[in-house]
């Protein structure tokens, strides 16, 4: 009887540790896309974006230039200055050129996301050292991204303010 009173104790006692335990859980939130956008990093990196994407482009209006030069070229009645094996190499090459631009776009793209990766990295670095760290001071146990759509989840309390103060933003 002893065993069964002790027993019962034990597990009344758990369950109200759990419960207690459960109640301290402290849930925050937090939208990295409205924070990120306000760290000065943010718009060093988004003017070197852009001037990358304006280096792209004009690379870009470079080649089809070169292209537009070459099949002029082709087409005009200077071909006669050169042989039939400097034809067919000024041919080829403009060909070449013409797949380069075809693909070009896709290549663009891959320059762009590489980049835009590589600026970005140290920027969510420091945002989300920046939120261990509020989270951390704050006792806050879990810290849940407002960017992510859940279909249920507990409300928290909205941390970018204190995020934004740990970053010295307004």
């Amino acid at each position: 009887m002893k065993k069964i009173v002790t027993v019962l104790v034990v597990v009344i006692g758990l369950a109200l540790v759990g419960n207690s335990t459960k109640a301290q859980a402290k849930i925050g939130a937090i939208s990295l896309a409205e924070l990120i956008p306000n760290m000065p990093e943010y718009k060093k990196a988004d003017t070197a974006m852009n001037e990358f994407n304006n280096a792209l482009q004009q690379q870009y209006q470079d080649m089809v230039s070169e292209y537009q030069e070459q099949t002029a070229m082709l087409g005009s009645k200077d071909t006669a200055k050169y042989t039939s094996a400097q034809l067919e190499l000024k041919r080829k090459a403009a060909s070449d050129l013409l797949v380069k631009l075809q693909g070009w776009q896709q290549t663009a793209q891959q320059m762009q996301q590489q980049k835009n990766e590589e600026l970005m990295a140290p920027i969510k670095k420091k945002a989300l050292d920046a939120i261990n760290a509020v989270a951390k001071e704050n006792g806050y146990s879990w810290v849940i991204s407002k960017d992510e759509k859940l279909l249920v989840s507990p409300s928290g309390e909205d941390i970018l303010p204190l995020v934004k103060k740990k970053l010295g933003l307004k």
